[in-house]
């Protein structure tokens, strides 16, 4: 996948988490900022990659790659969006 792969998986993941989080629609305080959540899934697919590299659970390019990248990065919005919803 390479890092702009992970870099677009990243801000894709962001951009539907906040788009799509309950708590940022029932909240209508502005607290949830979008660069945030843009933020958090690139730097959640990023440290999955970098963690998956290290660990040796995969390499570059490896099918189990995506979907580890994706569930990091969808946690990392989620917890995200949902601390900064919050009153």
């Amino acid at each position: 996948m390479g890092w702009p792969g992970i870099v677009v998986l990243g801000a894709a993941i962001g951009f539907v988490g906040w788009w799509l989080h309950p708590l940022r629609r029932m909240n209508r305080s502005g607290r949830a900022r979008l660069w945030v959540a843009l933020a958090a899934g690139v730097l959640g697919a990023s440290v999955a990659h970098m963690a998956g590299n290290v660990l040796g659970l995969f390499h570059d390019g490896e099918t189990l790659e995506w979907p580890v990248c994706t569930a990091v990065a969808i946690i990392a919005v989620a917890v995200t969006v949902g601390l900064l919803s919050r009153r």
